[in-house]
């Protein structure tokens, strides 16, 4: 066998992106929250990236990249980059060339140099510190420190630590003997693991411990100083029948009134059936919407607008293009202000076309779907991508970026911007109507039927073709599932 070292040309065709395409296309995806710890990231690692304080007032007066007024005039030295493809950025150079040397003033009157000679002022990280809430205690936290004050022999008090560490935060005991017995050293019996775990769940919160939902209803059940034998025997017996909502089999089994079912099913519907959420901090994210959109009654229309008052106002700092004359200035340092300047250039383009792209694709929103803003989600219209792409002269990965995690604020609620994208399906009048509109004229119809004889599939299927909707039973089945809509006999009231 034969090794050696050769040279060959080779011609090849391919697409390589490039840096400021890569951030242009990270930024759009970024929702307004996202953007904003962005932009803080930047300004802490790039010195000449700065943030110009606007008041209220001033606000609409905010332009482009450069974040001067319309009305104010700009000096040569201060307008925006004029970013080329080609590689030796003459004209941008050139212009950094062109300006004074008065950096070393700035520098002495620079307020991020200054250090706080007051001591009474307050340090603003410190106070955010200060005022944070503390982490949540945990579930197994909680049960600890409670089992640390049971009596019972230390043999009792070993198997009762490891069945704590084996609940989960809903709040189960998922775990049967031969698990038990494998996280403790010691041998133990069924008798004194039954003991313990009767011990654990004598804690906080009431029903912590159960194996199953029945045991856990029943804790809850048996720590109540009224008399629920009657919610007893149908949580131990009858569970199945509840699930299926045969009130009237189970008033047949137990011997009882249906009055007193329906009363006795009502108390166990106030049983928390994950008793374990209770402890412990369980946050629901938080929505920041984006996009605001408002009605104008003058008009008549629908207008949006970025809800972008919280994002700073940035500018690239004159006096670090001033320091490029100073002939002192080592070329290293001269060609990390160079590159340093371009970044910023780069992320405050990228930022004026986040916003121009997402105002592009949200006004063909407001076109498109004003029956929507004006009816309800019943008149929501098919809206595919690739529509919206070709209206707008830009690739449909462009307008899934764009509306990638964001948010639109509406006069009737908060909405997914991706919420409006979908396809869907013509009615008997030939008009177009989106799946989420079907959901929506779907949970109208349930909403609105009589409890005690409510629809089934078919007769749903009936009531959709009422209003011009022709579906397949097997379809209506299918969203009726997706919404958690349960079937006719469990929706049934007696």
């Amino acid at each position: 066998m034969r090794l050696d070292v050769s040279q060959q040309m080779k011609m090849d065709q391919r697409m390589i992106m490039a840096p400021r395409m890569i951030q242009s296309m990270e930024i759009l995806q970024l929702p307004l929250l996202a953007l904003q710890e962005r932009i803080e990231q930047e300004m802490l690692a790039n010195p000449v990236l700065e943030m110009e304080e606007v008041s209220p007032e001033n606000n609409e007066e905010r332009t482009g990249a450069n974040g001067r007024a319309n009305n104010q005039e700009i000096a040569e030295g201060e307008k925006s980059l004029l970013i080329k493809d080609d590689a030796s950025k003459k004209d941008d150079f050139e212009r950094l060339e062109n300006v004074g040397d008065d950096f070393d003033d700035y520098l002495s009157r620079s307020s991020y140099l200054r250090p706080r000679h007051n001591p009474d002022l307050s340090d603003r990280k410190l106070e955010a510190m200060q005022n944070t809430a503390a982490p949540a205690q945990s579930l197994n936290e909680y049960l600890h420190k409670q089992w640390v004050f049971v009596e019972c022999p230390p043999l009792i008090r070993k198997i009762g630590s490891v069945i704590i560490d084996l609940i989960d935060e809903a709040g189960y005991l998922t775990a049967d003997h031969d698990v038990i017995r494998e996280n403790l050293a010691d041998e133990v019996t069924d008798q004194q693991i039954d003991e313990a775990i009767t011990l654990v769940q004598s804690l906080e919160p009431t029903g912590v411990g159960a194996r199953n939902l029945a045991e856990c209803m029943k804790l809850q059940l048996a720590d109540s100083s009224e008399d629920h034998s009657l919610e007893i025997e149908l949580v131990t017996n009858h569970i199945k029948d509840i699930e299926m909502n045969r009130y009237p089999a189970i008033a047949r089994k137990t011997g009882r009134s249906l009055a007193d079912i329906k009363n006795a099913l009502k108390n166990i519907s106030h049983l928390d059936p994950r008793p374990g959420l209770q402890i412990g901090r369980h946050d629901n994210p938080y929505i920041t919407p984006d996009i605001i959109v408002e009605y104008d009654e003058g008009s008549d229309t629908f207008t949006a607008h970025l809800a972008d008052g919280g994002l700073p106002l940035l500018h690239i700092n004159n006096q670090y293009k001033k320091m490029l004359k100073q002939n002192q200035i080592a070329p290293e340092a001269k060609e990390y202000l160079k590159n340093s300047i371009r970044s910023a250039q780069w992320l405050i383009e990228s930022i004026e076309q986040r916003k121009a792209t997402l105002m592009r694709v949200v006004n063909q929103v407001l076109n498109t779907q004003r029956d929507f803003f004006d009816r309800g989600p019943a008149h929501l219209k098919p809206m595919p991508m690739v529509e919206v792409a070709d209206q707008l002269g830009i690739h449909v990965g462009t307008v899934s970026r764009a509306v990638s995690g964001k948010y639109m604020q509406t006069p009737t609620g908060i909405y997914p911007l991706r919420y409006f994208f979908s396809s869907g399906m013509e009615n008997a009048a030939g008009e177009s109507v989106s799946w989420d509109a079907v959901k929506a004229k779907l949970q109208e119809i349930v909403d609105n039927e009589d409890k005690s004889k409510p629809y089934n599939d078919d007769e749903l299927v009936k009531q959709l073709q009422h209003r011009g909707l022709t579906l397949a039973r097997r379809t209506v089945a299918k969203y009726r599932s997706l919404m958690n809509i349960p079937p006719a006999r469990r929706r049934k009231q007696f």
